[in-house]
Order: C-alpha cells, then sequence, then structure tokens
C-alpha cells in the first residue's frame, strides 16, 4: 500500500510538473508571436499612433473597409474580430491603452453585441496565453466563472481551448505562418455568393451593457473620440425595431442600420459585401471625416 502510494504520488507529481513545463513553454512562445491574429499583434507591440481604429464584431471586421480611410490621410486599422462581443472589445482597447497607443477616433460597432454581457470563448481564448502576463487580462477575467481554473491549474487553458490556442496552433506561431486577419488593414471582405439572406433577431433585446461603458470610460479619460455605429442589415430580417430599442438606452449610437439597401450588397443578412462595405464607409468617412 506504501508503495501504491508513493507511485501515485510521483505520478502526480511528474503530471503537474510536465503541466508547468508545458505552459510556461506554450506562453514563452505566444509572447514572441505578433503575426497570426489582432490580439498577438496588439499584445505584443509597443505604441502606435492611428487616427481611426475600428473595434467590434464580424459586423466590423466585415463593413469597414480600412484602405479607403488611408486614402483620406487617416492612418487606421481595423480590430474589428468576427464572432467577437464588447467582452472581447473593452479588453483589446484597454492593452492599447497600457501600450500608450495614440488613437484620436475609434469607431466602434455597437448593434447586436449589446444584447450580452458574455465572452465569446474561441476570440477571448487568444487573451489566455497571456493571463499570467498581464494584470489587465487577469482582472477582466476575474468575474468568469472558470477564471480559477484557468488562471490556477498550469496548462489547463491550453487543453480546455486546444483548437483555438493548443498544439496546432502553436506549431503555426513557431513556423511564423502568416494569417488573412492582418491584410488589408484588418478589414476582410466578402464575397458576392449569398448566404441566408433571412434573419430574425426579435429575441434579442438590447442592455445597459458594462462592457460598452468600459470603452466609454476609457475614450473619455484617454481624449479618444468615440464613434459609436449601428451597421446595415438586410431588409429581410425580422425584429429590425430592435435598432430603436438601442437608441431609447443609448441615443448617443449613430443608426446606420438602413444606410445601405438591396440585397446585392450583402453576403448576408447580417454581414454586407465588399460592395456595400465600401458604400457604407463611404458613408461614414462623408459624415465624421469630411
Amino acid at each position: 500500500m506504501k508503495q501504491f502510494l508513493l507511485l501515485t504520488f510521483k505520478i502526480l507529481f511528474l503530471t503537474a510538473l510536465i503541466a508547468v513545463v508545458l505552459d510556461f513553454l506554450y506562453t514563452a512562445v505566444y509572447l514572441q508571436s505578433s503575426n497570426r491574429g489582432k490580439i498577438e499583434y496588439v499584445y505584443n507591440s509597443k505604441a502606435r499612433n492611428y487616427d481611426v481604429v475600428i473595434l467590434g464584431s464580424s459586423r466590423a471586421n466585415n463593413h469597414f473597409v480600412a484602405p479607403m480611410f488611408e486614402d483620406k490621410g487617416l492612418k487606421t486599422f481595423n480590430f474589428g474580430m468576427s464572432g467577437s462581443h464588447l467582452f472581447e472589445a473593452s479588453l483589446l482597447l484597454k492593452l492599447m491603452v497600457e501600450r500608450k497607443y495614440s488613437i484620436k477616433n475609434l469607431i466602434l460597432e455597437t448593434d447586436l453585441n449589446l444584447s450580452n454581457e458574455k465572452r465569446d470563448n474561441g476570440v477571448s481564448s487568444h487573451f489566455l496565453p497571456f493571463l499570467h502576463d498581464s494584470k489587465i487580462i487577469k482582472n477582466h477575467f476575474s468575474g468568469e466563472e472558470d477564471f480559477k481554473s484557468l488562471y490556477y491549474v498550469p496548462f489547463y487553458r491550453y487543453i480546455a481551448f486546444d483548437s483555438k490556442i493548443g498544439f496546432r496552433e502553436l506549431y503555426k506561431t513557431i513556423k511564423k505562418e502568416p494569417t488573412a486577419y492582418l491584410a488589408h488593414l484588418g478589414y476582410y471582405p466578402l464575397g458576392k455568393k449569398k448566404g441566408n439572406m433571412k434573419n430574425d433577431i426579435r429575441g434579442l433585446k438590447p442592455l445597459k451593457n458594462k462592457y460598452y461603458e468600459e470603452i466609454k470610460q476609457i475614450c473619455a479619460a484617454n481624449n479618444i473620440n468615440l464613434i459609436a455605429v449601428m451597421t446595415p442589415m438586410c431588409t429581410n430580417t425580422k425584429g429590425l425595431n430592435y435598432f430603436e430599442k438601442v437608441n431609447k438606452i443609448y441615443p448617443e449610437i449613430h443608426n446606420y442600420e438602413s444606410a445601405v439597401e438591396g440585397d446585392e450588397y450583402f453576403s448576408s443578412c447580417g454581414h454586407m459585401n465588399d460592395t456595400g462595405a465600401r458604400k457604407f464607409t463611404a458613408i461614414i468617412i462623408s459624415h465624421f471625416f469630411n
């Protein structure tokens, strides 16, 4: 029995030691990465100067053509991330401020993402390699139900989100394989191939969202001009009065839901194709940067 307990202890100790070593090695690799995704691109950067920074979900990533701002002489990058919520947008902005980014204007896509205060597991997992390295990331995740497991159990976060930050992503990071996320100044154009051209958002309810409130506070404290906008959806969408409900809570958010109409401008009901995005971006530039 004594030998069995001793063997069990040795196995557990060895497992824990391997987990600690792997955690250290994975983290060390990600701390050197800056060409795979937008989160690492910001985290492993120093002070940058921007006239326009764009944040939000895919409805920012696919809708704001950053090179069109550059053509007007405005230093711009689209940091919108497909699938992300305001949880991730707020955290990314905090990291930019910590790195002494000079940002004159922040365009924030603020519409459907107001309806929840949850994190997106897929997108937020890319912050996790830096969980022990950054107090800002630690504090931002501290209210999450799985925070203790993510923070205190060595290598757990890499196992739990293996498909996002596990061995395959580690290998590609070591090989410095580029992605499309940083191309076109962060803007990701969609083609004309039609996806779902019907949508129903009647079940969504905009909230007095704490992460939007955080973003407003950060902008006010750092002299950043916040331009919060709602972006277009196709006319087949049921529940378009959602956007009116948003303005009842937040009158300062500019409603551009119907700024671009016609199925020929949409790749799916909630996402414009490149033609639609360019038409929409031209409207935004004319209204705010003429």
